[in-house]
């Protein structure tokens, strides 16, 4: 039997969580859904957008975390909306999102595109929140393979960067891509990524890192535990805490 390639582990993580949602009534008609960003979490806008265009999901109201996802929406005929829009009035119903690491009690590590606020604003303001994922991203301590984001103010990256390597990081601030200088946020700030030799505890760091004077928010996801889909490369697909 042929193994899945990463790419493929994402759909179908992904389309299953969805359609498994939807079948339990999680994703309903008239709800408020809050869509994350990246090569995971579009895969399950798309089969969201599937179920508008089909007319099994009717008045789905969306709140997006990135400008990338936002055009993904405009493209499949998913309707945007703002938390600050009435009709959201700052709380969704439901989240479903990708993540870098998830560990074995669901804690996250997210912000490998950049989003990792407007993915916090959106993960912990809904009632629900849903992991889809690859093989690759199920791990048993977070922090020490792929690099925690941190989301800074500019002006406040060495005093922030001395802050974090006191607590055993090895700091660096993210470059772009086909762009000269470090990576802007969609708000306007800077990531440094964090690496540690040795596993930490991302309950207490995500708290710790976030009163740093000068950091806007860090990719630590543990206070809304979410539900997860990990796709395997044998073609199953793993569900915790549904």
């Amino acid at each position: 039997m042929k193994s899945l390639s990463q790419s493929e582990q994402k759909v179908l993580a992904a389309r299953t969580a969805v359609e498994t949602l939807v079948q339990k009534g999680l994703i309903f008609s008239g709800m408020k859904i809050g869509l994350g960003t990246g090569s995971t979490a579009l895969p399950a806008v798309k089969r969201l957008a599937e179920y508008i265009a089909d007319g099994t999901l009717k008045d789905v109201k969306a709140v997006v975390t990135s400008f990338q996802t936002e055009n993904a929406c405009a493209d499949w005929g998913v309707p945007v909306y703002s938390f600050k829009d009435r009709v959201i009035n700052g709380e969704l119903d439901l989240a479903i999102d990708g993540a870098d690491e998830i560990d074995t009690e669901n804690n996250c590590i997210k912000g490998g595109g950049a989003a990792l606020l407007r993915e916090k604003i959106v993960a912990y303001n809904a009632k629900r929140f849903v992991i889809v994922a690859d093989s690759s991203k199920a791990v048993s301590t977070l922090g020490t393979k792929f690099a925690l984001p941190v989301e800074i103010i500019a002006e406040a990256y060495v005093p922030v960067k001395k802050a974090l390597e006191t607590m055993g990081a090895k700091v660096v601030l993210r470059e772009g891509v086909r762009k000269c200088g470090p990576v802007i946020t969609d708000n306007g700030n800077q990531i440094v990524d964090c690496l540690w030799k040795a596993p930490v505890n991302p309950v207490e760091l995500e708290d710790t890192i976030n009163d740093i004077t000068g950091v806007v928010e860090v990719g630590f996801f543990t206070k809304n535990k979410p539900a997860a889909f990990i796709a395997k490369e044998d073609g199953t697909v793993e569900v915790r805490g549904l």
